[in-house]
């Protein structure tokens, strides 16, 4: 009993702790992505039509806006980042839109959006960039697979993520950037596609993007995984009418990572405050399987298959000693 009121002076010190680690830590390469040049996009408006043509025609425009900025990336002498989009530009490939500046924002289909009665949006947390989209697009098409004929997943990096260790991924300023854009796609999907079900799968600090977008979203569901909490104190107070899922990997190192939201001078709200698979934040918890960090969307595991129900509106399965 003498230990509990030193708990949340405890989890403040360690939360002091890793924001002072994220400030005097320099990330190796943080400022690299965003000095790649490349050209404007094509202007596009928003989506309108989910038609077979419309959407041929704008995952062309989306090819073309890819090689325009792997030449640049030849030309700035970035071969990484060159061989990278000319693999976004593979035959097959489908991007809804693409702007290489900045970093890199992108929406990339996987599977076919015309058709689809069950649609994913991806939403992915701190570190993944162009230069780390590979991870991302894995976990797009191991999901798709997993919901099958009449599933479409979209990968959306739509936001200029935060490094891994940074002041930013322990704030929520890169998500309030975030959330008019991933609020106005999902929007955009449930005009387009009527009757389809659409979940946003919101990752890491993905969660705590989709939380800010989360207030008056067309999506039936929204799934936080893996999440360091989302800056509000239960699930109530997202003002969402949503069914709102969490769950976490046995192995997930965020379970340590202090659950409270304090400020911190000249840095301001830093933390997420409660955990989203606690009981008192009142989602819907899912068993996750054993995983860490970055297996979700493994193929074979638990967390995808539970993923993968819920995002066609079954019931997840069940932890084996539940």
């Amino acid at each position: 009993m003498a230990d509990r009121p030193r708990r949340p002076r405890l989890r403040r010190t360690l939360l002091a702790a890793l924001v002072t680690f994220a400030v005097a830590v320099p990330v190796s390469g943080a400022a690299r992505p965003a000095a790649v040049p490349a050209p404007a996009p094509t202007a596009l408006g928003p989506l309108r039509d989910a038609g077979p043509a419309a959407l041929a025609e704008r995952y062309a425009v989306g090819r073309q806006d890819i090689l325009a900025a792997e030449r640049a990336a030849v030309g700035h002498g970035d071969l990484k980042r060159a061989a990278t989009l000319r693999a976004m530009a593979s035959p097959g490939r489908q991007f809804l839109s693409f702007d290489g500046r900045d970093g890199g924002r992108s929406v990339e289909v996987v599977g076919e959006l015309a058709a689809a009665r069950r649609v994913a949006v991806l939403v992915p947390g701190a570190g993944v960039s162009l230069d780390a989209y590979g991870r991302l697009r894995r976990g797009a098409v191991a999901l798709q697979r997993e919901l099958g004929d009449g599933g479409a997943v979209l990968a959306w990096l739509g936001y200029r993520t935060p490094a891994t260790v940074s002041p930013a991924s322990v704030t929520d300023g890169r998500a309030a950037e975030a959330a008019p854009g991933l609020r106005a796609l999902v929007d955009r999907l449930a005009a387009v596609l009527p009757g389809a079900r659409i979940t946003l799968l919101c990752h890491s600090y993905g969660s705590v993007v989709c939380a800010r977008a989360a207030s008056g979203t067309a999506a039936d569901a929204l799934v936080l995984y893996g999440s360091p909490g989302v800056g509000s104190e239960d699930a109530d107070s997202l003002g969402t009418g949503a069914r709102v899922w969490a769950g976490r990997g046995g192995a997930d190192w965020i379970a340590r990572v202090p659950h409270v939201r304090v400020r911190v001078p000249f840095v301001g709200a830093v933390g997420f405050g409660t955990d989203p698979v606690a009981e008192r934040f009142g989602a819907e918890v899912f068993d996750a399987g054993g995983g860490g960090h970055s297996d979700y969307l493994l193929p074979g595991s638990r967390s995808l298959t539970n993923l993968g129900r819920i995002v066609s509106g079954r019931a997840p399965l069940e932890a084996p000693d539940a």
